[in-house]
């Protein structure tokens, strides 16, 4: 049940603060981590499926770690999308809630509740159940997909980064002006 927590990376602001992407795991989180309150699993689904956040589509709920306390609950579940941003990120443990982070990290988020968050995973054993993240403990378990819990919504990749040419290219680039300069003057001179 328990992992061993790795080194941090970082989260860096996107979309002028409305994003925050997770350099670990190569997500981007919705800074509001309330924007739309309690709901269904299936609601909570419908609505991330329907964000449109600085003109990006695509978000969704965060993965569980579904090999991470199935029937009892687990913690330490850093495997997990929210589990890593509360234990890893975050620097919460367990048995505290996620708005006690000494982290300045916290600051690039809006809205965090010490609630429970859906994940976007469906409980395999139980059809009526869904994965979900308890941010008042730490805690990843299952519970009834009519439950209204939050939703925090996730993209995959890095939304809104800055594209920056590969080294490679770069260096070809550079080589490529300079030949078209040293040509250039040879016309001239």
């Amino acid at each position: 049940m328990g992992c061993t927590p790795t080194a941090s990376a970082a989260l860096i602001s996107r979309l002028g603060g409305l994003a925050v992407y997770d350099t670990d795991f190569n997500i981007t989180w919705l800074a509001n981590a309330n924007a739309n309150g309690a709901m269904t699993w299936a609601d909570a689904n419908a609505w991330a499926a329907g964000l449109n956040v600085g003109g990006y589509t695509g978000w969704r709920l965060p993965n569980a770690d579904i090999s991470c306390g199935a029937g009892v609950g687990g913690y330490n579940c850093i495997n997990s999308e929210l589990g890593h941003l509360y234990y890893t990120e975050l620097g919460v443990t367990l048995d505290n809630n996620i708005t006690s982070s000494t982290s300045p990290y916290l600051a690039l988020f809006t809205n965090v509740q010490n609630l429970a968050y859906w994940s976007g995973n469906g409980y395999a054993s139980n059809p009526l159940q869904a994965w979900f993240f308890y941010t008042q403990y730490g805690i990843q378990s299952q519970g009834n997909k009519l439950n209204e819990f939050n939703a925090w919504a996730v993209h995959s990749g890095d939304v809104g980064g800055s594209s920056v040419p590969e080294p490679g290219i770069l260096g070809l680039m550079g080589i490529g002006a300079l030949a078209w300069t040293a040509t250039r003057s040879r016309r001239q001179g």
